[in-house]
Parts: structure tokens; C-alpha cells; sequence
């Protein structure tokens, strides 16, 4: 495989946002932050071919590349106090959702019998939005956009399933693993932010899981 130098490269950028931002030198944080983000779209757009890339491959890159920028969006609400960061973190949760949409976009063709998935996803989806709601407080809006979002991204797993199933090989097997650890990093993010109260560790916890699953989603490209 190549371009794995990229890695290494994305993570430690994630360390030093983590650094900064636990620092609270949130404008700085999310700059490192969105490189920390461009480099698993760097990987990604490398290993499918670059502008040569498969159809497919294409929307996996564009894919990853919304999610750099609701990244981005993500941590405006550091940065803008109030109203203004509650909408920047609403219009984060969006983006992330039009990547996820993006990503079942791109797999749903090499699915069949794609409505067992699909059905699955919204069991596993009303199974966890009822966990999680026990051990949160938000406000109606944040429980409308996260029940949304939480059932594209569960969605998106059932069909990764499938799509191993189908059709077993080191690309299925990575993306699967990838979307899997997205997932776990949404759950923590979605438990931490609205939970009883704010853990460190379960800060580092999310965004280790997202950029591990992230660069596993872009490696996938190579091993098509």
C-alpha cells in the first residue's frame, strides 16, 4: 500500500489539536484540526487514482472530504460563544450527514437485497437513540438531527455488513472496520457533549476512533 507515510502524519496533527484545544486556543485548534482532516482526503484522493479514480472511489473522496469540512464546522462552537456555536455545531452535524449519505451512495450498488440492510440499520438505530436519550440532556432540535444522523451512519454499518458479506475482501473488510470505529466516535461525541458532564478522555476517545476510521475508510481505496 502506498502513501501510508500519511498515517502517522494525520494522527500526530490530531494530537497536537487535542493539545491546543485542551489549551483552549480553540481558533488554532480548529486550523490544526482541518489538517489533521485534509490528510485522510490526501489518502484517500491518492490511493483511489487521484482524478483517474473509479466512480465509486470518487464518492468515497468526496465523502471524506465533507467530513473534513463539518470537522471544521464542528469546532466553531469553541470558537463562537452562544447562539452562533449551537448553529455552527447543528450545521457540523448536517455536513457530517450528507457524508454519510454520501458513503451509502457509493456502496448501495455493490449491495443486493440492500432493504434488509437498511431495515437493520433502523432497528439498530431506534435501539441506540433509546440508550443514548437515557443518559442525555438536549434540546429538541439536537434529538431530531441526532436521531437523523446516528440512523445514516447505523445505516451505513448494516450495509457495510452486507457489503462484506457479498462480496468478501480486504477492501470490505477495511471499510467495514472504518465505518464501525466512525460509529463508537459518534456515540462517545454524542454522550460527552450532551452527557452529565464533559471527560477528557472520552474527548480523546472520540476523535482517535474518527481519524483511525477515517484513514481506514481512505486506505480501503487501495486494496479495490
Amino acid at each position: 500500500m502506498s502513501y501510508l507515510y500519511l498515517c502517522p502524519f494525520c494522527l500526530v496533527l490530531a494530537a497536537i489539536f487535542i493539545v491546543v484545544e485542551r489549551a483552549e486556543r480553540y481558533v488554532e485548534a480548529d486550523v490544526i484540526k482541518g489538517l489533521a482532516s485534509l490528510t485522510f482526503v490526501l489518502l484517500g484522493f491518492l490511493g483511489a487514482g487521484g482524478f483517474h479514480a473509479t466512480p465509486y472511489a470518487a464518492k468515497i473522496v468526496v465523502g471524506l472530504l465533507v467530513g473534513a469540512i463539518a470537522d471544521v464546522l464542528l469546532n466553531l462552537r469553541y470558537v463562537f460563544e452562544g447562539k452562533k456555536g449551537q448553529a455552527a455545531f447543528l450545521v457540523g452535524i448536517l455536513v457530517f450527514l450528507i457524508g454519510h449519505l454520501i458513503y451509502l451512495w457509493a456502496i448501495l450498488p455493490t449491495c443486493r437485497y440492500w432493504g434488509i440492510a437498511v431495515a437493520a440499520g433502523l432497528v439498530c438505530t431506534g435501539a441506540l437513540m433509546m440508550w443514548i436519550f437515557q443518559r442525555i440532556e438536549a434540546t429538541l432540535p439536537f434529538k431530531i438531527f441526532g436521531i437523523f444522523y446516528i440512523g445514516a451512519i447505523a445505516i451505513l454499518n448494516c450495509m457495510a455488513v452486507l457489503a462484506l458479506i457479498q462480496h468478501p475482501s480486504a477492501h470490505t473488510i477495511v471499510f467495514l472496520v472504518g465505518v464501525v470505529l466512525f460509529l463508537m466516535s459518534d456515540v462517545i461525541l454524542i454522550l460527552n457533549t450532551f452527557g452529565p458532564k464533559k471527560s477528557f478522555v472520552m474527548r480523546v476517545s472520540n476523535l482517535m476512533l474518527y481519524y483511525v476510521g477515517q484513514l481506514l475508510i481512505a486506505l480501503s481505496l487501495q486494496l479495490l
